[in-house]
């Protein structure tokens, strides 16, 4: 932590030496003399080119570091204790980097087999378009992980860029939602195919795949806009570090337009789907068991048949041998 804010400390008092250094060497120029007497030879001294077009250059020159100045506050920030605990923390810089390389271990592998046979063995089932789009937006997740991997073994310290990082959060969470409403589809499909088995049936399968992964690819990308326009990268004074999607402006206008489109995210990407995905399983346990206890009921009123089907066979072979054991001493008693 000291060292961090030590090595901040050094680059921001260099940034200042350069910039005093810049400031005396731009507005330093050549003065020529203003008098009414005639100019000797010796007044006329060399001027270097750089010199001559110093005055003009010198507003330019103001005008480029003002709006540098400006830049450079835009993405200058301070963090409370508790996000400073959290950029520093064993949770950011150690567990989640493990999580995410366990991912990528497991999800790359593993989704481009999925996806191998769902292209190219099971084309033709029209449930496979929905897996498809579910296995390429998982296979997008796992490749952008290494980025966000190296962000949180650096101590959290972004170094591609305000570009890259704004690609990164957008497919990153772009991916995520995508494929919780891509499994939310899934279900959907199961519970009508279960619970609704005849509608299920005269429905257009394929067309309805195709045009509802569309439907939730544009959906995705729409709500992934704002974390294309904002900015993303910032630069934490206290640690030196540049935090990308981390930390976020403090602005009041553009803090009340991430708060509500942060709760729309979480009630639309997440708490929705979740509510549906759990009703369609629910529902579906529900038609087995009931379908269960009738296949029961069917099985013991077919077994209760059968065994009094026995019992009727074996009472009339009962008669039957009581009939010929009576006949045959009958006719003994005859002779």
């Amino acid at each position: 932590m000291k060292i961090l804010v030590f090595t901040g400390l050094l680059s921001l008092t260099s940034t200042l030496t350069t910039e005093s250094s810049l400031n005396d060497s731009a507005i330093k120029t050549v003065s020529l003399i203003k008098t009414f007497r005639g100019i000797s030879p010796r007044d006329y001294d060399y001027i270097p080119p750089h010199a001559i077009e110093g005055e003009t250059k010198t507003a330019h020159i103001k005008e480029n570091k003002s709006s540098l100045k400006k830049y450079n506050d835009s993405t200058l920030t301070e963090v409370n204790n508790t996000t400073l605990e959290y950029l520093t923390s064993s949770l950011s810089t150690k567990l989640i980097p493990t999580v995410y390389f366990s991912a990528v271990l497991l999800g790359i592998p593993s989704n481009a087999i999925i996806l191998w046979m769902l292209l190219f063995r099971i084309r033709s089932v029209c449930t496979a378009i929905l897996y498809t789009n579910l296995a390429v937006s998982d296979l997008l997740f796992c490749i952008m992980l290494p980025f966000k991997i190296a962000y949180h073994i650096n101590k959290n310290n972004w170094i591609f860029g305000e570009i890259m990082c704004r690609t990164t959060t957008v497919v990153f969470y772009g991916n995520m939602y995508c494929s919780i409403l891509l499994l939310t589809c899934i279900s959907v499909s199961r519970y009508v195919a279960i619970v609704h088995p005849f509608t299920y049936k005269s429905l257009p399968k394929r067309t309805y795949a195709i045009a509802v992964c569309a439907t939730v690819w544009t959906i995705v990308f729409l709500y992934m806009l704002p974390l294309c326009i904002m900015q993303q990268s910032y630069y934490v004074k206290q640690l030196g570090i540049y935090t990308c999607h981390d930390v976020q402006s403090a602005c009041e206008t553009v803090s009340s337009f991430q708060f509500y489109y942060y709760i729309s995210l979480a009630i639309f990407g997440f708490l929705m789907p979740f509510a549906i995905i759990i009703f369609c399983y629910i529902s579906i346990i529900r038609t087995l068991k009931t379908h269960e206890w009738f296949c029961c009921d069917v099985n013991q009123s077919t077994a209760f048949e059968e065994a009094n089907t026995n019992i009727l066979l074996r009472s009339a072979e009962a008669k039957g041998i009581y009939k010929m054991a009576s006949m045959l001493l009958h006719d003994k008693g005859r002779t």
